[in-house]
């Protein structure tokens, strides 16, 4: 979990965060080992912004990366608490990662709360609800 927090913490200078100035960065990691990482990017209109959890799972996707890929992930800040995915995040989170992965919550002093994938959105809107 050391080498996901380190990843994460080395991109979030990344973070194109100019409005809220709350950089955010996330690192997922896959079953072969490989960490993939994003930032949240935001944007003059905010709903166009991307969180840094979306932004890793997307280019994931866009790599041909699949569900069953994937073991965990960890998010990190610059803050001393710890924070939590948004409700957006959750919901992508739920369809692309498997209900087991590991979701990692870090705070700026390397301290790192484990949950469950699916512990984060229960009764989640999925494709069985379609």
């Amino acid at each position: 979990m050391n080498k996901l927090y380190e990843k994460a913490k080395n991109v979030l200078p990344n973070s194109y965060s100019k409005y809220s100035n709350f950089k955010v960065a996330a690192a997922l990691k896959l079953k072969s080992g490989e960490v993939i990482t994003g930032v949240n990017v935001e944007n003059a209109s905010f709903g166009l912004s991307n969180c840094a959890e979306r932004s890793a799972l997307f280019t994931a996707y866009s790599k041909g990366i699949r569900k069953d890929d994937i073991s965990e992930i960890l998010i990190t800040t610059e803050q001393d608490g710890f924070i939590s995915p948004c409700g957006a995040c959750r919901q992508v989170m739920s369809e692309l990662m498997p209900a087991d992965a590991l979701v990692h919550l870090a705070n700026n002093k390397g301290e790192i709360k484990t949950l469950k994938n699916r512990d984060l959105l229960p009764y989640a809107f999925t494709e069985d609800d379609l």
